[in-house]
């Protein structure tokens, strides 16, 4: 496949999924997950096709009362659904380190790479820690998120351990319209930045 070739992935999604339906399968499915708005369409998504498990690992966000805020919410919905919640640590200090030098870098740009990096490699690691078969990310959901990019960590992370990972652009068939109406029906808290600190200054400074 030619390298400048766009892949589908959300056409690999489904030719997924329609495999396990096939075959009569509900795996074990880790699903990372930054926020309630985000997670809500492909929680109703996935939850036809898996055992889900939800993964909040989200050091990114600040400050910590809009983490709070976001965790609490994702939480509570995953309660009313009947879904296991786990709560990663809130390694803020790492995730500084981590993305210093790049903190004028625009949206999609090398230090949303390096985000979505860490959060994966840790839902990869969890992932194979409590033996799910499958990982995923709700992050493609956002039209301000490079699906590529996700999707390529994704990939890497499956061969680095052992564990498969599910492809996909959920905001591909109107998926992030249908997340927006789910937020609406579920009065959901919807934030208007991504999470980080910086994300959140260039936010302002557009608002201005």
């Amino acid at each position: 496949m030619s390298e400048n070739k766009k892949v589908d992935y959300s056409r690999l999604m489904f030719e997924e999924l329609e495999s396990l339906e096939m075959e009569g399968r509900r795996p074990k499915m880790l699903l990372h997950l930054c926020c309630a708005p985000c997670s809500s369409y492909v929680i109703e998504q996935l939850n036809a096709h898996f055992d889900l498990k939800l993964y909040f690992y989200d050091p990114n966000i600040h400050p910590r009362e809009e983490y709070v805020r976001r965790k609490e919410e994702a939480k509570e919905h995953a309660k009313k659904q009947g879904i296991e919640f786990f709560e990663g640590a809130y390694d803020v200090e790492r995730w500084y380190e981590l993305t210093t030098g790049h903190e004028d870098d625009p949206e999609k740009g090398k230090r949303c790479s390096l985000c979505y990096d860490m959060r994966l490699h840790e839902s990869a690691r969890f992932a194979r820690e409590i033996k799910c078969d499958y990982f995923t990310t709700v992050l493609s959901i956002s039209p301000h998120k490079d699906a590529k990019r996700i999707n390529e960590t994704g990939f890497s992370l499956s061969r680095e351990f052992g564990i498969k990972y599910l492809p996909a652009d959920f905001k591909k068939k109107e998926g992030f319209k249908k997340s927006l109406e789910l937020s609406r029906k579920y009065s959901f808290y919807r934030q208007d930045y991504c999470g980080c600190e910086f994300s959140q200054k260039a936010r302002a400074r557009h608002q201005d």
